[in-house]
């Protein structure tokens, strides 16, 4: 779906006046958000959206902390999907996501401990909590991705496929 799709859908929950009162913006600007842009072509009715904005935004950094954060807006988080032409992973990913459970579980026996002896959490303990958490459910998401399309073998044997 097209940015001016997605944007005109979201707009028409609410309807176009309504978010523009919102934003503060006229109509008109945002009614132009909702048709195609194409820089290329004058005659085209849309104008560059925040969407598009952000796209570029994300593809000139390549900072997935932007989609991050908008994730977080949302009330979800992101998880980049494994490249789409892999036909397999390595076991290192499973690995690593042992090594993240492990890591994580140290960090909540540490927190928990601090608990017993103080009665609290420090600000710095939640950031690295939060921090430890993103991270799980990222590398979760991105194991169940990566079992869902089969894409597992072991990485000393080059033949051997596990399906999931």
């Amino acid at each position: 779906m097209r940015s001016h799709e997605v944007l005109k859908q979201a707009a028409d929950t609410i309807g176009v006046k309504a978010l523009a009162a919102d934003l503060h913006l006229s109509p008109a600007l945002v009614y132009k958000w909702c048709q195609p842009w194409d820089p290329d072509d004058p005659d085209a009715g849309g104008a560059r959206n925040p969407l598009d904005r952000l796209a570029q935004i994300l593809r000139a950094t390549g900072d997935r902390r932007i989609v991050s954060w908008i994730c977080e807006q949302a009330g979800g988080f992101f998880v980049p999907n494994p490249p789409e032409h892999a036909q397999s992973i390595s076991t290192e990913l499973l690995r690593n996501t042992q090594q993240l459970v492990n890591d994580f579980s140290r960090m909540l026996a540490a927190v928990t401990q601090s608990v017993e002896d103080d009665g609290r959490i420090e600000p710095a303990e939640a950031e690295r909590i939060r921090r430890a958490w993103e991270l799980l459910k990222q590398t979760a998401e991105a194991f169940t991705i990566a079992c869902e399309r089969g894409l597992f073998r072991d990485a000393d044997s080059p033949g051997a496929s596990y399906e999931s």
